[in-house]
């Protein structure tokens, strides 16, 4: 089918060859259909990825939170200036 989207191949490894066996059994209405079965083993690879990925971001944005405001008199008042003047302009 003619597309403008980019198209990938793959090799169906043995693990890969097991995967679709399970697929065709959660899946018996595209059983027969490797291709649908393959896109249905990445869509759900997808939402897996995509949790992780979001699961990391709420990991930092919590360490972010947890150290905001700990820092507090570290820097000594007019810190910036002073660095700024040692600058030439």
């Amino acid at each position: 089918m003619p597309t403008t989207r980019p198209r990938h191949m793959i090799t169906e490894t043995d693990r890969l060859s097991s995967a679709l066996e399970v697929a065709a059994e959660v899946w018996p209405d595209i059983a027969g259909e490797k291709g649908l079965l393959l896109r249905r083993i990445l869509e759900r690879g997808i939402d897996e990825v995509e949790k992780e990925g979001q699961g990391r971001v709420a990991s930092r944005q919590l360490a972010i939170q947890s150290l905001a405001g700990s820092m507090t008199g570290v820097w000594p008042p007019g810190w910036r200036e002073q660095l700024r003047d040692e600058w030439p302009a």
